[in-house]
């Protein structure tokens, strides 16, 4: 009863930041980017500026744009965000507060057979979010400029699915003079998009596991997040029915704040011991791990 209760708390959260992160509800309808003064903040998850709906702007979108334009002073502010939102959640943005992510876990509930990515292929694969951090997002927007020394936003142009699904084929199906400008880059980008989605259902998260830079940059202050993940050696008899749950594939038992643990919490109600915690500025005691 708990578990279910706890999987229907996560659901309607995940629901609530998907509403608030795009409470445009009249873009949708006029199919137009709201372009007000809340637009200067960046949300916490992956979230397309572009998106009709969007009433703040996705934080690697507007990493590469200020990064592009030589803006430094501004980027500073959207690195210093995202140190603020990963030091305090860690990776429970993309477990709880992420648009994209609960699109994601949407996906994987349709029945379908699901397929296991072979272990050593997994763990090679985890690296590539790492490369698509550090060369689209930093290195490709300050180093490959134009004449004028701006840089498109490689990351968000070529390869996320995100803006083409909320914001690339909502304003292409309202506009026609979008329609009329289709080339290339747009089949693209919408292959991409139907490519992460068959996947997203035959695979958990397979964006977040091995493509999302947020996701990876958010990783990187897992362990010093005020939000914790810990173990309770004493109540733990090593049964590992939390890591038999676990869909991102974290050995929980060994290092539960693992750079891939995204604070679910299917692991803690796995356990049948109780010997799972979670919570902010939770102390270490010399029992836990």
């Amino acid at each position: 009863m708990m578990k279910m209760k706890n999987r229907w708390k996560r659901l309607i959260i995940q629901t609530m930041a998907a509403i608030l992160c795009n409470a445009n509800f009249k873009g949708f309808a006029e199919s137009k980017i709201y372009t007000g003064k809340s637009k200067m903040m960046c949300v916490p998850g992956l979230n397309c500026y572009s998106c009709p709906g969007a009433v703040g702007s996705c934080p690697i979108g507007a990493l590469q744009a200020v990064l592009g334009g030589r803006d430094y002073s501004f980027a500073y502010y959207v690195v210093g965000l995202l140190l603020f939102f990963g030091v305090i959640f860690g990776r429970l943005i993309c477990g709880l507060l992420c648009p994209f992510g609960f699109i994601q876990d949407l996906l994987f509930k349709i029945g379908t057979p699901k397929i296991k990515v072979p272990k050593r292929l997994d763990k090679a694969l985890r690296f590539v979010k790492y490369g698509m951090l550090l060369i689209p997002v930093f290195l490709l927007p300050i180093f490959l400029t134009n004449q004028f020394g701006m840089a498109s936003p490689y990351f968000c142009q070529w390869v996320c699915p995100v803006g083409t699904l909320e914001g690339g084929i909502p304003l292409i199906t309202y506009h026609e003079s979008l329609r009329q400008m289709i080339g290339f880059l747009f089949h693209w980008k919408v292959s991409l998009l139907v490519l992460t989605v068959v996947l997203s259902i035959l695979i958990y998260r397979p964006f977040c596991k091995y493509v999302c830079p947020l996701g990876a940059f958010y990783s990187l202050l897992n362990r010093f997040s005020f939000y914790q993940m810990q173990v309770d050696r004493t109540k733990c008899n090593k049964c590992k029915a939390c890591e038999r749950v676990c869909k991102m594939n974290v050995e929980i038992t060994k290092n539960i704040n693992s750079l891939e643990c995204i604070r679910c919490g299917e692991c803690k109600d796995a356990c049948n011991k109780g010997a799972i915690y979670s919570g902010f500025l939770h102390i270490r005691k010399k029992n836990r791990y």
